[in-house]
Parts: C-alpha cells; sequence; structure tokens
C-alpha cells in the first residue's frame, strides 16, 4: 500500500520577530516493512535547510531564519510505501525468558527506565492493579490485553491535556489524547521489564473503521521489544496492533524525543500554530507529474499570505486522488 501525505504547519506571529530557528522531525523513517519513497520539505520565507541523523535514526532538519518576518509555513509531501505484516496470537510462557535473554545481550536501557512524559506515579501504580499489569501469560498476550483494556479504560478527548501535560492529568481524569493513551502505555510496559518506546507519525483514517484519533492531524503509538518478532507497534488510543494504517515518522523514549516541530525565536511576539495534515491512500505510487512541485506554494518565496491559496490546490489534489482511486 502507498499513502501520500501532506503535512502543512503554520506559525503566525502577533508582531515581527527577528529570526527563527527550528528543528523538523518529519521525514517518514525506512526500516522493516516501511518504506519512504520520496520526500519533500519546503520552508517560506525561503531558507537554507541541513539535517543530520540522530542515535535512533531519526532523519532531523533544521533551518535558521534571519531577518524580520510576522509568518513561517513549513510542508513536507511524502510517499511511502508500506508491507503487510502479521503476527501470532500468542508467544508462549517460554517467551518471558526469552525477552530477558535478549535484553541482557541488547543495548535497551533507554526504552526501560522511566522518561520525562512516562515515570511511575501513585495513580499509575493503581491502574497497573486493575489492568493486572504483571508478568502473566506471555509478553504479546499482556501487551494485547492492555491495549484493549486502556482504550476501554480512557475517554478519547481533544484538548483535554497539553504537549507538556504530565500523565496523572489523564490518569486522574480518565480522558486524554493518544499522546497520553501513549505515555500510559509506555509506563505501565517499562513497569514489567519489557522494552518500549514511543512512536510519532500519520494513520490513515477509513470511515468503516472508526477511529477515536483525529484525522487532520499527526498521531502517536507505541512499540514493544519482543522476542522472535522485534518492535511491534501497539495503538491503545484506536485498539489497534499496528498495521499497513500506520506510517512512522520518528521513534522515542517519549514525546519529548520526537515533537515534529521545536524551537525560538527572537523577539517579543505571542505565536498561534495551525497544523493541516492529509494521508491519502493509492494502489500505485504517484506519478511523476504529481510530485512536482506546487505552483501556489512556490509563487511568492518571501511572503506566506498566499497559503490559503495553497490549501486550495492541495484540497482539489486531494479530491482528485480519491476520485482515482474509485
Amino acid at each position: 500500500m502507498h499513502y501520500s501525505i501532506r503535512h502543512l504547519t503554520k506559525f503566525r506571529y502577533s508582531a515581527p520577530i527577528s529570526e527563527s530557528f527550528m528543528e523538523l522531525r518529519m521525514q517518514p523513517r525506512t526500516e522493516s516493512t516501511q518504506h519512504c519513497v520520496w520526500f519533500d520539505l519546503s520552508i517560506k520565507p525561503r531558507t537554507r535547510l541541513t539535517s543530520y541523523r540522530d542515535h535512533l535514526g531519526n532523519l532531523i532538519h533544521h533551518f535558521d531564519l534571519p531577518g524580520h518576518h510576522t509568518q513561517l509555513a513549513i510542508k513536507s509531501e511524502a510517499v511511502v510505501d508500506i508491507a503487510p505484516q502479521t503476527l501470532p496470537e500468542s508467544l508462549g510462557t517460554e517467551a518471558w525468558d526469552e525477552l530477558d535473554a535478549l535484553v541482557a545481550e541488547g543495548d535497551y536501557w533507554e526504552m526501560l527506565m522511566p522518561s520525562h512524559f512516562a515515570s511511575p506515579t501513585d495513580l499509575l501504580g493503581k491502574l497497573a492493579g486493575e489492568l493486572e499489569v504483571r508478568r502473566r501469560d506471555d509478553p504479546l498476550v499482556l501487551l494485547r490485553e492492555l491495549n484493549a483494556g486502556l482504550h476501554e479504560a480512557f475517554e478519547y478527548a481533544p484538548q483535554a491535556t497539553k504537549v507538556d501535560s504530565p500523565i496523572d492529568e489523564a490518569l486522574g481524569n480518565r480522558r486524554g489524547v493518544c499522546q497520553d493513551f501513549a505515555h500510559i502505555m509506555i509506563a505501565l510496559v517499562r513497569g514489567v521489564r519489557i522494552p518500549c518506546r514511543y512512536v510519532s507519525g500519520y494513520l490513515f483514517h477509513r470511515v468503516e473503521d472508526q477511529d477515536r484519533s483525529a484525522e487532520d492531524a499527526t498521531h502517536a503509538w507505541v512499540e514493544a521489544s519482543l522476542p522472535g518478532l522485534g518492535w511491534v507497534g501497539f495503538d491503545p488510543t484506536n485498539n489497534l496492533i499496528v498495521s499497513q494504517r500506520h506510517i512512522r515518522v520518528a521513534i522515542g523514549r517519549d514525546y519529548g524525543d520526537v515533537p515534529p516541530t521545536r524551537g525560538v525565536f527572537k523577539g517579543e511576539a505571542k505565536s498561534e500554530l495551525s497544523v493541516s495534515v492529509s494521508v491519502v491512500p493509492s494502489a500505485a505510487p504517484p506519478s511523476q507529474e504529481t510530485l512536482e512541485p506546487d505552483a501556489a506554494w512556490h509563487a511568492s518565496d518571501s511572503h506566506t499570505d498566499d497559503l490559503s491559496d495553497y490549501d486550495q490546490v492541495q484540497q482539489q489534489r486531494k479530491q482528485q486522488q480519491q476520485q482515482q482511486q474509485q
């Protein structure tokens, strides 16, 4: 299955700022069953991009935008190919010993230790008892049941928390967003000595699946390392085992390692952020003509006032692609 992804981020400032420094984690990863076929990243106002890979294999772009500006727009587009993957229903009770041997031989300490957003609390301990999170059955069965248990125990509620909210806020109210679901599951899974990490990416939403997470936004889930299977993804927000609909962008200990944008600016101004995400599937990769740069985006390289025109062009393109699939 191929997916065309468009991710548009806009920053608007209440007064002119003199410089912006920013890191971006937006390029889908290539590994295992996922392959990033094509990727393009554009900034307005125009600036020079550089990139590097961190120790976890995430590709990070960064830039320094000098000069006064009141708006900043970041557009990433990608084409990703994802192959199907099947999992057994269980691994057997001997899998716990195999997991311990795997951990002893590898370097998993980052994904076993508490992290800033995924640390034990009293409320987490109560939830662990409620959901019987302990070494029982086998690791895969436990993770399947925990994935379903968190989905049932918590309400998905947009804007119920903030990006820097501690897990106790979601635990106390029993409601949150995908980031909260992921952090809670990570903390619980690490508590039984299963390496677990945070994944930032995208989810293709189908009407028939009735996903709870927001369609026009990035998504988050977790991956756990299991013997004989490698890193296996679980999406507690939607009670899904990660499949061809999940597109992986960056991995880390928690959200603090993988925000799509992170930066600072010089000046005294308030900033307003808006994000638009589009994921369109196709049985075959898009044509080269489809991947050509957008005229509306490049019509003006020094201003971002024409972004509404760009949005209209992208909406028309999305409608055309959907019509071609029917």
